[in-house]
């Protein structure tokens, strides 16, 4: 019995597999596979990821058979790896970093003191200008600059997709509860109707209130 054999990887997905996945949206575009897809269209070009820096732009260009360029300045610079950290001192709770943590690396809860898991922080630095007491630095990451080139993109990969899939998640339950909310509303007021309506023509026969079956 034969197997058959999975679909060869798409241009997107070889392109996507060679970039950081921080989600740090400096190339212009909201994830790492957006801006692969657009590297694929022709709509962007090539070096415009700077946690990817030069040797992320070497291997896009090797990959699509294109000439090697410097990172583009209007997307920012290349530097060591970084993580996020928070002066919990300082913090007041207030979740605007854990709203935009792509790889949900903060943990806190409402007006309590918040900290960056350190092994999960991509770096993508989208917490600091969310921060509204400026209590978020970031800190080069020695444990990362020891690593092989996107050492780590796999697992960012694998958090960001889980954040998503939990932000559906929870999006479709709320919807589900407020549909079911509605049907009760919409149920309670038919049946209240329905009563108006018995009781009007009790009273106009004479009997008085309906009684039950």
């Amino acid at each position: 019995m034969s197997t058959a054999l999975p679909d060869p990887p798409s241009l997107v997905q070889r392109i996507d597999a060679l970039l950081p996945q921080t989600q740090c949206t400096r190339c212009g575009y909201p994830a790492c596979l957006a801006y692969a897809e657009a590297i694929a269209a022709g709509e962007a070009d090539l070096n415009q990821c700077p946690p990817g820096g030069a040797e992320g732009i070497r291997e896009l260009a090797t990959l699509l058979g294109r000439e090697t360029k410097p990172l583009n300045p209007a997307n920012g610079v290349e530097q060591p790896a970084e993580i996020a950290v928070i002066d919990e001192d300082a913090c007041i709770g207030c979740t605007k970093c854990i709203q935009v943590c792509p790889v949900d690396a903060i943990v806190g809860a409402n007006k309590l003191m918040h900290t960056v898991l350190s092994a999960e922080c991509s770096g993508c630095e989208l917490c600091i200008p969310a921060c509204p007491v400026d209590c978020i630095a970031m800190i080069v990451d020695e444990t990362q600059n020891s690593l092989a080139h996107n050492a780590h993109a796999a697992h960012y990969r694998q958090r960001y997709d889980a954040r998503n899939a939990r932000l559906a998640r929870e999006r479709d339950e709320r919807e589900a509860a407020i549909a079911a909310r509605k049907a009760e509303v919409r149920d309670g007021a038919r049946s209240a109707v329905l009563e108006a309506i018995a009781r009007a023509k009790a009273k106009r026969s004479g009997t008085g209130e309906p009684k039950d079956a």
